[in-house]
């Protein structure tokens, strides 16, 4: 059905815009079968994308290159009643065709569906135009593999006209609880996911990591140097988990702490790494007040240690550390929690608490422990009555779910998603 529409669809390209959308569904609908095997559960993503669409002039998905943005958006043309055009700012016919934002974009009507943005962020001025007219004759869709705060335009821009939507790699709930193991080693792109094998999987994902460094920052106009920044990355999955230290890290590269910190800041803004910020409300208490670090993804932290399977995982001392970056990833997406609203908490006394969600006056706390029957801490007791905390879980490897005392439990990883609610 929803190749069926592509292609019916496909014949609203104009002479104003790109004739490839329809090209490659007429003669490659086995693609866009298997592009939407890939999506697996994503009905999630799919119903907030159009959502969106229905009330922003301009959505921007955002997202690492490779996470299945693409994919994403051809599977909501393919439920388009109007038209859909597609450029595509990697191929330089579509390029050319855009050398004159307005004479290409202004004819379009339905959807329009800019691929990879950050390429040419000055298309954004003419998109606020375009998204003031009456009517709204055409809804744009860009996709791009920075963040907001990297695509500085957009903001500026289309301030009140434009929503984004984040997307992650696979999470439990789109491969199922009974493969989150495979999931954690392999992590949450699609083509590292459904490789054939680990060795094809682990060398996906070595490609990326290298296409990353060598191209996707220079595209991005980001004048690093790529071996540095590499050495970089695979440091920070040595402190994955860990409290970030910019002076440690600044004399192990015999660069300045602003350096450091800008290093960070560039993995941070293209969804390679996750700076969880400290919780600093006055709790009476000396708070640790330095952020914690994490790889995004639980397959490229496992390429950067040299962890091709399972066995070298369960050997290696970042095993812990690599399942609470992971159960953590799945406890923000299922909440749907902003980073606004993401923090860990410690004492120097020794207190400490691995995620707090702070929702308006709602507090909740996770812990995440790679052990298959977590026990009651006095640590536990000092986050709940310290930090008012509504509830506090306890995220394990083991198959049972269990009250360890009124307000705290412990719960399985397989439980996550259906025992975890949605904060929106």
């Amino acid at each position: 059905m929803l190749a069926a529409r592509a292609q019916a669809h496909a014949s609203n390209g104009t002479e104003n815009g790109p004739s490839d959308y329809s090209m490659k569904f007429r003669s490659q609908t086995p693609i866009f079968h298997g592009m939407l095997r890939r999506m697996l559960g994503r009905q999630e993503e799919l119903a907030r994308l159009k959502k969106r669409l229905a009330e922003f002039p301009v959505v921007g998905i955002l997202g690492p290159r490779q996470v299945g943005k693409t994919t994403l958006a051809l599977a909501v043309a393919g439920r388009s009643r109007k038209g859909v055009t597609r450029f595509d700012l990697e191929n330089p016919r579509d390029v050319a065709r855009l050398r004159d934002e307005m004479t290409a974009l202004e004819p379009l009507r339905g959807l329009v569906i800019l691929d990879e943005i950050q390429r040419r962020p000055e298309i954004f001025p003419a998109l606020r135009v375009l998204a003031d007219r009456r009517g709204k004759p055409a809804r744009f869709l860009v996709l791009g593999s920075a963040s907001p705060d990297l695509l500085k335009q957009s903001s500026e821009s289309l301030a009140g006209r434009i929503a984004y939507l984040k997307l992650e790699g696979f999470g439990i709930a789109d491969v199922g609880v009974e493969n989150w193991r495979k999931l954690w080693l392999r992590g949450g792109f699609p083509r590292s996911y459904l490789a054939r094998s680990e060795k094809q999987s682990f060398a996906w994902r070595e490609v990326l990591i290298q296409t990353y460094l060598q191209r996707d920052l220079a595209e991005l106009e980001l004048r690093l140097p790529a071996a540095t920044l590499g050495r970089f990355w695979t440091m920070i999955a040595h402190y994955h988990g860990q409290i970030w230290n910019s002076s440690e890290l600044a004399r192990s590269f015999a660069l300045s702490d602003k350096t450091v910190r800008r290093y960070l800041d560039v993995l941070e803004d293209t969804f390679m790494v996750r700076v969880l910020p400290p919780w600093s409300a006055n709790v009476g208490k000396r708070l640790v007040k330095s952020p914690k670090v994490y790889v995004n993804d639980s397959g490229l932290l496992h390429a950067l240690l040299d962890l091709k399977t399972k066995h070298d995982l369960e050997r290696h001392p970042k095993l812990g550390a690599s399942f609470e970056g992971f159960a953590l990833s799945e406890v923000v997406r299922r909440l749907r929690a902003t980073p606004r609203q993401c923090f860990f908490w410690a004492t120097h006394q020794g207190a400490e608490l691995d995620l707090l969600v702070v929702d308006g006056h709602r507090r909740l706390g996770f812990e995440f422990k790679h052990t298959n029957a977590p026990e009651f801490t006095k640590s536990m007791t000092i986050a709940v009555k310290d930090l008012g905390l509504e509830s506090l879980s306890v995220i394990h490897v083991g198959e049972d779910t269990y009250p360890l005392t009124d307000n705290i439990r412990a719960v399985s990883i397989r439980r996550v998603v259906k025992d975890l609610r949605s904060l929106s």
